[in-house]
């Protein structure tokens, strides 16, 4: 019988599709970009430092500023969960004030948490409640979240407003190559739920080595 070239072009098609099938579905993600801890980390826990930002033992009060609920995951570049992670926040308060003994610049908030802890659960997911980010002279808002996955280093990097201004001048955003900088940027949009004005989702994706 004489062999049919049409049919003998498909099954090279066929075959050619099934070897690529795996090489696109094994892209990796892209990594988001690492930042510094900044000079305010506090150098020792404060006396409350759980997921919720906004209140402090002994107060009835909440912090000053627009309460946003931060969630997201953490995954490796596989897409995979990152679970039993400890992640920490710290920002400055409504005011522009860390609570740290080097920040002298003023009264602080004394509602504001100003830092926070979180474990991620077997989804790799984590939430805090804290506040909007705002700015201080020579930066832009942003909130600094440190990574602790399990095994490997410790990693840093800063969360900035999408389509804040003030980004745009900031020696540290801008020291991310411009085509990273969409991965540290999140939207925070109005969500009033359980005394929350505002919601965000970072997703934080580690460099770190593929798990099985």
């Amino acid at each position: 019988m004489k062999p049919d070239p049409n049919r003998r072009r498909l099954l090279l098609a066929g075959a050619a599709g099934l070897l690529a099938g795996p090489a696109r579905a094994a892209r990796l993600l892209d990594p988001t970009p690492a930042q510094t801890p900044g000079p305010f980390y506090p150098p020792a826990p404060p006396r409350d430092f759980d997921h919720d930002l906004t209140r402090v033992p002994g107060s009835t009060q909440i912090a000053r500023g627009r309460i946003t609920d931060l969630s997201g995951r953490l995954l490796d570049r596989n897409g995979r969960p990152i679970p039993s992670a400890r992640l920490e926040i710290w920002q400055c308060d409504a005011t522009g004030r860390y609570h740290h003994p080097r920040d002298r610049g003023g009264a602080r908030d004394p509602h504001f948490q100003g830092f926070g802890r979180a474990v991620t659960d077997a989804e790799g997911r984590y939430y805090f409640r804290t506040i909007r980010p705002v700015p201080y002279p020579g930066r832009t808002p942003h909130i600094h979240l440190a990574a602790f996955p399990p095994g490997e280093p410790p990693f840093i990097t800063q969360l900035y407003v999408r389509d804040e201004p003030r980004n745009a001048s900031d020696f540290l955003f801008n020291r991310i190559p411009p085509e990273q900088r969409p991965r540290v940027l999140a939207d925070f949009v109005p969500a009033p739920r359980n005394g929350a004005e505002l919601a965000t989702t970072f997703e934080v994706i580690l460099d770190v080595t593929p798990r099985d």
